[in-house]
Order: structure tokens, then sequence, then C-alpha cells
């Protein structure tokens, strides 16, 4: 499904590059559920996809954001600002609505994370339960501050370390931007 929608995706901005990223998951969910026929009366798979797609102006330091069931979020000294995703993935629903186009002022020290939610379900520690989303939204503020490299090394160990010998069970992809 990832290298399907990437496909899409290129194709989508190769048509048109001035979409908000509400409108490219728009288009996105259109071209799943006709590529895939997926439809009421078909019963077809319901394969679709969770994401979190940003556009940043580093001029004017904007932020265009929407997001399919995964969450953005800006850190910076005064905490974490958490932009909540639409609760709908990218795929048939027989009541779709038309995903949000969040617009964020950034300042010149946030950092912005948009992941999916494969850090968060790894199954581990010593009671062998996922991660959550709280541990790992300390996890990140506590080391936000850290050049991006260091921050990727921190992730990789810690993830590494809360796993364990216990297999991954989905993608892990988090990205960092520092503004």
């Amino acid at each position: 499904m990832s290298m399907l929608g990437i496909s899409f995706l290129n194709s989508i901005n190769a048509a048109n590059n001035v979409l908000s990223p509400a409108e490219i998951l728009d288009n996105l969910r259109a071209k799943v559920i006709e590529d895939l026929s997926q439809n009421k009366k078909s019963g077809a798979s319901r394969d679709g996809m969770d994401i979190s797609l940003a556009k940043i102006n580093l001029n004017n330091k904007t932020l265009e954001w929407a997001g399919a069931n995964n969450n953005l979020w800006v850190i910076n000294t005064n905490g974490l600002t958490e932009i909540k995703a639409d609760l709908q993935a990218v795929n048939y629903t027989e009541n779709p609505i038309p995903f949000t186009n969040h617009q964020v002022q950034l300042n010149s020290e946030d950092k912005i994370y948009l992941f999916t939610d494969g850090f968060a379900d790894q199954f581990g520690g010593p009671k062998g339960k996922k991660f959550m989303y709280k541990p790992f939204k300390e996890l990140l503020l506590s080391i936000y501050d850290k050049l991006m490299e260091e921050q990727e090394d921190i992730l990789k160990k810690h993830f590494q370390d809360w796993k364990g010998d216990l297999e991954q069970v989905d993608d892990v992809c988090i990205i960092g931007v520092r503004i």
C-alpha cells in the first residue's frame, strides 16, 4: 500500500503542485478508491493508509498540514502543541468528509514531528506492552533541543531497547524538522 500511495502522491503533485495538503489527501483517497475498486457493494478490501502531510514555507515560516489518523506535534520551549488529524484513513468510507487543512505560524525555534504509529504501537519493555503515545511525547520533549542527528540516534536506541527481542510490529517513521 505504501508503494501505491507514493506513486499516487507523485502523480497528484505532478498534475498540480499548488494543492493544499488536505486537497492532496482528498485526491489520494479518490485514487485509492478508484484503483482498488473500493465501494460498498463490492465488499472489496478496505485497504488504505494513515498519513501526515506537511507543506512548509521557510520564507514566511508557515506550515500547512493535513493528517489521516496521524497527528502533528510542534515542540519548542513552551512545550508540545498537538494538531489533531482527521479520524479517517485514506480509503473508502461510507460517509467521507474532506480532510482538514491546518495552517500554523511557526517560530524560528520550533521543531515539527510527523510520524507513523509504529513507535507508539511497538510491544516491549519489561511487561511486553505497547510503548504508547504519552511516553513517546515525553521522550521527544526530553530530546527536542538536541541536534537532529543526536535525536535520531537516541530514538533508534530507545526503540531497540524497548523492543528488545520482540518482533517489530509495524513500520516506524519519524520525521523531525528544525525551523
